[in-house]
């Protein structure tokens, strides 16, 4: 059955009625609620949301762990007619206040053990949607009891009104919000859902956190065709073994993460162990697979369909590859990004936005309709930076990335034309981890920079320290674990009296990448 959403909420809505006690979310404290359920529960959110202020556009933060709550939260939001923000629940509270005080958060849906750190900075004074922590028994909130009993819909939003922002790391050390509308997710979900095909018996796994761009297909395909979401606890997600076997008692026939995820499984997960027979698909972005942990996951899961999908935070998926076998399960070398999603025209150009012959290496740039971004709030010079509009009128955007086109249309990711890295499928800007660095008083220069090694992408921190100063590598973890999320943490601190330079007087950075390849 094919559902013209108009809105997020649309298919969620469907089938409340159509099916309601069919499954719609399960989380790993063992909460489970059916499509009538959560949709129940959604409303409940958006009435309370509504009585403390809430109104179409405006922007609502959800800041819990992964669970029926905050899947609730997400979809009380949009049924608001707000725009959701999820933050990483690990990330120091510092960054989630600067977040919300960004985006001018009306009401932060958040758990017990996160609500005091919003009383303060920029988010002193702003309403608190308070649910209670993890647990089996942690559904819904008695704060809802408090709800506008008038409201009903609320003001419905049009498919052009934003539906979410997504905060990435910044050059400048500052999270930038990627701003999508219910448009762009929807034609990004019904392509996605045309590809997979899921059926209402399918169950879905939700392993990637709610700020993370990966969460859009797990929200969202399942529920066009009434299918399971399988919430992946965050320190479930972290154990390989545990995993397998969640994997195999939950019966998953979807698997969605970024290939580190998939490469651990492989190696710590005892998978010949287990039972997979359910799982048909296996997908996997946000960064290159290695392709010996490729090929030993296929010898591992022959029977799968596997899916190559790539796209930055602005396009959603934008290009993708369904694997071919056997060929694909036999390579040597890293699999190819695909072809263009059926959404989108993807265009490789030079510096002079000149096509590029293929088999030439170019950057990848992306037509601005359909899935791609509205832009990054707040920021309309980041925006106009970041796209392109030609002589047609089109607007492209820049996703600056270097690829090289093939025979076919075919694209094969070659690196990054900045400094923007990807690790463990997080998209890093090496400047936000030197600004978290300057945040210590002992540290007077810093510098980060990375590496590809056969275990991914490796960061160094180089540092020189204050006049007078020692810098503790242990202090410095330490400063890190509290000034930065996990993802971004450096590998390796390196302290140089002082950080060479060019004859232009800046970093130079082509001779720390060099110290940090020979180190």
């Amino acid at each position: 059955m094919t559902i013209d959403a108009q809105r997020l909420t649309d298919w969620l809505e469907h089938w409340a009625e159509a099916t309601p006690d069919a499954t719609a979310v399960e989380d790993s404290a063992g909460n489970r609620a059916t499509y009538a359920e959560l949709d129940r529960l959604a409303r409940r959110i958006a009435s309370r949301l509504h009585a403390l202020g809430v109104r179409r556009g405006d922007r609502v933060g959800v800041s819990m762990p992964k669970c029926v709550n905050s899947v609730a939260s997400i979809y009380g939001a949009l049924k608001a007619g707000a725009v959701y923000v999820p933050t990483d629940y690990s990330s120091p509270p510092d960054r989630n206040r600067y977040i919300y005080g960004a985006c001018d958060a009306k009401v932060i849906c958040t758990d017990e053990k996160r609500a005091p750190t919003y009383g303060e900075g920029e988010t002193s004074g702003i309403p608190l949607l308070v649910f209670p922590g993890e647990g089996p028994s942690g559904v819904g909130s008695p704060a809802l009891d408090e709800g506008d009993e008038a409201w009903e819909s609320g003001d419905k939003p049009g498919l052009n009104d934003l539906a979410y922002i997504l905060y990435t790391s910044g050059s400048t050390g500052v999270p930038k919000g990627v701003m999508h509308t219910h448009a762009s997710s929807i034609s990004f979900v019904q392509w996605a859902a045309s590809e997979l095909k899921p059926t209402s018996n399918d169950r879905f796994s939700s392993h990637a956190p709610f700020h993370f761009d990966l969460s859009i297909l797990d929200l969202y395909v399942p529920a066009t065709a009434g299918a399971a979401i399988v919430i992946v606890g965050e320190n479930l997600g972290k154990s390989p073994h545990e995993l397998a076997g969640y994997m195999e008692e939950r019966k998953l026939t979807v698997w969605y993460s970024v290939p580190s995820i998939l490469a651990l499984l492989v190696q710590f997960g005892k998978l010949e162990e287990k039972d997979f027979s359910s799982l048909r698909h296996v997908c996997f972005a946000g960064e290159v697979f290695p392709i010996k942990h490729f090929r030993d996951l296929t010898a591992l899961w022959p029977d799968k369909e596997y899916w190559n999908l790539y796209g930055p935070t602005e396009t959603n998926v934008c290009t993708f590859h369904h694997v071919v076998k056997p060929r694909d399960f036999e390579r040597t070398t890293p699999l190819p990004i695909g072809l263009p999603c059926s959404n989108v025209r993807a265009k490789v150009v030079d510096e002079a936005f000149n096509d590029v012959t293929p088999g030439e290496e170019g950057v990848l740039y992306i037509h601005c309709s359909g899935p791609t971004m509205v832009g990054y709030f707040g920021d309309d010079e980041r925006t106009a930076a970041s796209i392109h509009t030609d002589g047609d009128g089109d607007r492209w955007y820049s996703t600056g990335d270097v690829v090289i086109e093939g025979d076919g249309g075919e694209l094969t990711f070659v690196g990054r034309r900045d400094r923007m890295v990807k690790r463990h499928g997080y998209r890093i800007e090496l400047g936000e981890i030197e600004a978290g660095l300057y945040k210590h008083p002992q540290i007077d220069e810093a510098a980060a920079v990375a590496i590809e090694t056969p275990a991914g992408t490796s960061i160094t921190a180089f540092l020189s320290p204050a006049e007078g100063q020692k810098l503790s590598i242990i202090a410095l973890k330490g400063h890190c674990a509290k000034a930065l999320p996990s993802y971004m943490n450096p590998d390796k601190f390196t302290v140089l009296d002082r950080l060479p330079r060019t004859s232009t007087d800046k970093i130079n950075y082509p001779e720390l990448k060099k110290m940090a390849t020979s180190g």
